[in-house]
């Protein structure tokens, strides 16, 4: 259990400061699962691989393939391929990569340094987390359950779960409904410019992971989120003590 906080970083602000006790305190932290929960993308860039060598196309590395990682199997075959959904073989191709993931999906996944002494704190305080991604619940749960941390869960929410995926607010408010908690007085923690679409219109703080998949030439600034961690147990800092 964590004991001291005094070697945390601290955030960078982009919209706000601290929150503080009272009326917007903070009772759950929701994240996204691919890049900012869990390091998926190099079983993502295994399947993609597996894809390509059906192909005979050599393998491409993981830091080409790594910022597309959150993008799922659209994002995948794009820069695996150079294809959009319209194409001929688009389905087949997909079809070897998400097998091959299926039962691949938890060989070198693991969470980010720092993510289980993160949610071990937040456990200690009594303040409620859980998942919300745009994974297909069909993959979003044997992960999670993989990873040891299915149960632990106070929601898991995936991009078929509900009609609508981020950046729509659905998966957020029906998150809040689920644990109980409202909009204000959640967090959520993504690495793409949706979460924070999706954060922002649910009225949530929305807080990017740095550390996630995120594009070189990606202008966080312009996210409109409330701040920027790099580590996260940064994002404890966010929250009142």
């Amino acid at each position: 259990m964590i004991n001291s906080l005094s070697s945390t970083p601290s955030p960078e602000y982009v919209g706000g400061e601290p929150i503080s006790a009272g009326e917007g305190r903070i009772k759950a932290v929701l994240f996204d699962l691919d890049g900012t929960f869990a390091d998926t993308a190099p079983d993502l860039a295994a399947a993609l691989n597996h894809a390509r060598a059906a192909c005979q196309l050599p393998p491409l590395p993981l830091a080409t393939i790594r910022p597309q990682a959150s993008h799922g199997s659209r994002g995948l075959l794009k820069i695996g391929f150079g294809i959009e959904p319209d194409a001929p073989d688009y389905n087949a191709l997909r079809d070897i990569l998400l097998k091959h993931y299926e039962h691949n999906i938890c060989v070198h996944t693991q969470l980010f340094d720092g993510m289980a002494e993160l949610i071990a704190e937040l456990e200690h305080r009594g303040i409620k987390w859980g998942i919300i991604t745009n994974k297909p619940h069909s993959y979003t749960l044997p992960l999670m359950q993989a990873l040891g941390y299915a149960e632990r869960a106070a929601c898991l929410i995936s991009g078929d779960s509900y009609n609508n995926a981020k950046p729509h607010p659905e998966p957020m408010l029906r998150a809040c409904d689920i644990i109980g908690i409202a909009p204000e007085h959640c967090l959520y923690l993504g690495d793409d410019v949706r979460d924070m679409q999706a954060a922002n219109a649910a009225a949530m703080r929305g807080i990017i992971a740095r550390y996630g998949y995120i594009s070189a030439d990606a202008v966080l600034e312009t996210w409109n989120a409330h701040a920027i961690i790099d580590h996260p147990m940064e994002l404890l800092t966010l929250i009142t003590l």
